[in-house]
């Protein structure tokens, strides 16, 4: 599998001063040169502002903090947000779990102050959470695949602009008195 295109700011190695300049302004006419902005309110979204934030200061150190990748980085940012806080909802059934087993246990140790919750009930409930977990675990496994894909797709939208872009310039034709001097050399 070939190694994917770099932007020019990340290219080491042996090029020529051509070949720099041409995918610097190849890379450049690519652009829209518009920083990207939110499109949510920061207040509301505080963990959606932060990821936006981390991912606009990496995008603009390589030169591709643009307007064009705005929306793609916004859903990412929004989606990171919603797997948090299903995740918080997830823990808390799995609290609830943990509190609903220490009051069944406590039940049937004989102590006089609990309610007495019968085994039938505690299974039911038990039950009832699982599923709670569980459904919570189908929306994450649901939202992280979309992250995954708006990334993948973003990460690969970059990659085939890049790869438009010419490696080495094109060679300049010869005028026709440096071909007939070239040409006359070779005859010789």
């Amino acid at each position: 599998m070939a190694r994917p295109s770099k932007p020019v700011a990340l290219v080491e190695g042996h090029r020529t001063k051509d070949e720099l300049e041409l995918r610097r302004e190849e890379e450049s006419a690519l652009l829209t040169h518009v920083p990207m902005q939110a499109q949510f309110i920061k207040k509301s979204h505080k963990t959606a502002a932060k990821e936006f934030e981390r991912i606009k200061s990496l995008l603009a150190k390589i030169g591709k903090d643009d307007a064009l990748y705005e929306q793609a980085i916004n859903m990412h940012c929004l989606l990171v947000e919603e797997c948090e806080q299903i995740q918080e909802t997830r823990n808390q059934f799995t609290d609830s779990k943990a509190e609903l087993q220490k009051d069944y246990e406590k039940d049937r140790t004989g102590d006089p102050e609990a309610d007495g919750m019968k085994a039938t009930e505690y299974y039911k409930l038990l039950a009832e959470l699982s599923k709670s977990v569980i459904n919570c675990d189908r929306q994450l496994m649901q939202k992280r695949k979309m992250i995954l894909d708006i990334d993948k797709e973003n990460v690969l939208t970059v990659q085939s602009a890049l790869r438009s872009i010419p490696k080495k310039p094109e060679k300049k034709k010869k005028s026709g008195m440096a071909a007939f001097m070239e040409h006359k050399a070779k005859s010789d």
